[in-house]
């Protein structure tokens, strides 16, 4: 992950979000669409990229924002 993407992760029953760099997490919740939403939301204030881990810590998705950010030549 680039400095400061913002990572969306299960962790002691929560789901987290945490930008690269920091520490402990800026945000918690319950349901991971919540915290998808909330970090979703981080990312694009950011201009960076958003990974969201599954439940087993895997990557399932990653999204950049900008999307003309995007270093895939790939629509979708």
């Amino acid at each position: 992950m680039a400095k400061g993407d913002v990572e969306t992760y299960h962790e002691d029953g929560q789901w987290k979000n945490k930008p690269e760099g920091h520490e402990r997490a800026s945000s918690t919740h319950d349901v991971k669409a919540d915290a998808q939403a909330q970090g979703r939301e981080m990312a694009a204030d950011r201009g960076v990229e958003h990974v969201i881990k599954k439940q087993d810590g895997t990557i399932g998705e990653k999204n950049t924002y900008p999307r003309s950010r995007d270093p895939r030549d790939i629509e979708g």
